[in-house]
């Protein structure tokens, strides 16, 4: 019998190019609507006869090198957005992403859509976005540029239990299921601070991811068979294609955020570190890895009740 040697490409759905290995997901809140969701998880409770709600932010991330498992590129910078919350529970965000590392700087922008729904102690919210991107760069390849996302939280003190699903679509699709659990531990009215919370939170990320691996495989199973080939002019090699789908977990984190309420300010401190998880057979070479994310979020409440005022109570 003959041994012969191959030559293999290999890609997975959301390479940067055909030789880069991607790193995993985070499970921390990385887009819209875990951002919008955590705002509100952190939105000032002193005065819950709230309506209709503007919220400013802006936040920083160190680098978010996990979000290149799904979206295809690494996320860090700046992460300015603004939302309409209207008290029916319909809101509208607008959320970009600004780093030097880019070409040009502002390298995404993501508008949503969604509606937040509470009763007792669940909250549901459905939201879809859109990603509009910018880069320069052809070699990056982005296959997803729409998410329908739902976010379910459930009170049982001191815990809140949270399930989340994303569905990413586009070129190609691709489902993410997260659940996690909080411990709420809060000071209130403290030192002229309305609200001090610390929530340190697990989470865990699963999905399914596709790739393919490509490699030359021998038309020959022996050295006679091997020299008729050769007198026959015939091809030594063919190339063989293989297609994978698989669903497991792709992610644990841990994280630690630190939230100060001031009047109508909030400001978040979290340190999120990942335990990066690859799928059996999965050619990735993956890593942990923690990051630092620091926001800066400003409300601005109108008059009359809304359905933000039940999330809020769920975090008294």
């Amino acid at each position: 019998m003959v041994a012969a040697g191959y030559t293999a490409a290999q890609s997975t759905d959301s390479l940067k190019n055909s030789n880069q290995m991607v790193q995993a997901d985070s499970s921390s809140n990385l887009l819209s609507l875990f951002q919008l969701v955590d705002s509100l998880m952190t939105m000032p409770i002193a005065d819950l006869e709230l309506g209709s709600t503007l919220v400013g932010r802006l936040g920083y991330n160190s680098n978010i090198v996990a979000a290149s498992r799904t979206l295809g590129f690494n996320q860090f910078g700046l992460s300015p957005g603004i939302s309409y919350y209207h008290k029916t529970g319909l809101y509208l965000d607008a959320t970009a992403y600004w780093s030097q590392e880019y070409s040009p700087n502002l390298y995404l922008t993501v508008p949503s859509i969604g509606y937040l729904k509470s009763k007792k102690k669940w909250t549901f919210n459905l939201e879809y976005s859109r990603y509009i991107y910018s880069f320069s760069d052809s070699t990056y390849d982005l296959p997803y540029t729409n998410t329908i996302g739902l976010s379910n939280f459930l009170e049982v003190r001191p815990f809140l239990f949270r399930l989340d699903y994303s569905f990413y679509f586009g070129e190609k699709s691709v489902h993410r299921i997260m659940p996690a659990v909080m411990l709420n531990l809060e000071k209130r009215n403290w030192k002229g601070f309305k609200r001090i919370l610390l929530y340190p939170t697990f989470g865990v990320l699963l999905g399914n991811e596709t790739w393919q691996i490509s490699q030359y495989v021998p038309n020959f199973h022996s050295l006679i068979e091997l020299a008729i080939l050769r007198k026959k002019g015939k091809k030594l090699f063919s190339l063989q294609t293989s297609n994978y789908n698989k669903f497991g977990v792709l992610n644990y984190s841990v994280s630690l955020p630190l939230s100060v309420s001031y009047k109508n300010w909030n400001f978040l401190l979290s340190y999120t570190y990942n335990f990066q998880q690859a799928l059996p057979d999965e050619p990735i070479t993956v890593t942990n890895s923690g990051y630092l994310s620091f926001s800066i979020i400003r409300y601005f409440n109108f008059k009359s009740n809304s359905v933000l005022t039940d999330l809020l109570k769920m975090t008294k």
